[in-house]
């Protein structure tokens, strides 16, 4: 039966160790070959992003009404208490 041509042949590794090594050099190999650009970030959305930042939970929390606060931190604890139940 004919070996199909699209497959590279490659010797198979069965040390431990040096399947393991192989994979560190092909890792290393894919992260040195492209570095990744910095984006830098516009200096006027940065300050917005801030401003807005500091002020939004205490402006929303004195916007809400106590019985709707109630309502957000209930679901909030039983999607904690969700996640944890999950986990084990």
């Amino acid at each position: 039966m004919p070996k199909r041509s699209s497959k590279k042949s490659r010797k198979r590794i069965t040390d431990e160790n040096q399947f393991a090594k192989a994979i560190l050099d092909f890792i290393i190999e894919e992260t040195e070959a492209e570095p990744q650009p910095v984006k830098e970030k516009d200096p006027q959305a940065v300050r917005r992003g801030q401003k807005g930042g500091s002020k939004g939970g205490k402006a929303r929390a004195q916007k809400l009404s106590a019985k709707e606060r109630s309502a957000i931190a209930k679901k909030a604890a039983k999607a904690r208490w969700n996640a944890r139940s999950t986990e084990s």
